[in-house]
């Protein structure tokens, strides 16, 4: 995917349409419409359809899609066929759940090492995961070849956090912390602010009744996008 120019709205899609594909092929199914998937995945079919034109000619007009030629395709997309080991940086609450789920639906995402400063937890495993001193992580991230990292540390100490990364050779950050870090131009930040999700959740619950009860509008017209997604 890294050739390919699409928008960020459909790059945010197409997990979703690769685990339903595989749910999909699991159950045996050969082939799909635009509309069963667009059903299934609460995404209209036009979108969809925009969605896939990106790849080129994935179906066949009066026949739909291959479930299994689809999926494989997202999957070699998406780089399912290569594990990518995620550094967890702070391990309180949020921390050890994310611990605990550790991806388990996926085959190629996995919490591989954790980083604290609490005495009580450096130095244990939890999960299968060894946690480290928050002072090793720099050398750990270097020697493990870890590039993608998750920050759930306190907001007082996320940016100093994010420059460690950086420094560690981190590419990517999946920021839980409500603040926004500074990075320099070549590492990718995503945002995950809970409070504002749910915040987002009942402005349009209020404000936009007519998306209908399952859905939400199209990402890219989201008046709250440049609020609460400024990834």
């Amino acid at each position: 995917m890294a050739d390919k120019k699409i928008p960020k709205a459909t790059a945010r899609r197409l997990p979703l349409y690769y685990r339903y594909l595989r749910f999909l092929h699991e159950a045996g199914k050969e082939r799909v419409s635009s509309a069963k998937l667009s059903e299934a995945v609460k995404v209209d079919s036009a979108t969809i359809r925009r969605d896939f034109s990106y790849f080129g000619a994935l179906g066949k007009r009066g026949y739909g899609y291959d479930v299994e030629a689809l999926m494989n395709f997202f999957s070699k997309t998406l780089n399912q066929d290569r594990l990518t080991n995620v550094a967890l940086i702070g391990v309180g609450n949020l921390g050890q759940a994310l611990l605990n789920y550790n991806f388990r639906r996926n085959n190629n995402i996995r919490i591989s090492a954790g980083f604290d400063v609490k005495d009580d937890l450096i130095g244990t495993i939890h999960q299968g995961v060894p946690i480290y001193d928050i002072n090793e992580m720099v050398d750990q991230l270097e020697m493990q070849q870890i590039d993608v990292a998750i920050l759930t540390v306190p907001s007082e100490i996320a940016q100093e956090m994010a420059d460690k990364l950086v420094k560690g050779g981190v590419r990517g950050i999946m920021n839980f912390t409500p603040i926004r870090v500074t990075v320099p131009k070549e590492v990718r930040v995503h945002n995950v602010d809970l409070t504002n999700e749910l915040q987002t959740l009942i402005y349009f619950i209020n404000y936009y009744q007519d998306f209908g009860q399952n859905t939400e509008p199209e990402e890219d017209d989201n008046p709250l996008n440049d609020l609460f997604y400024n990834d």
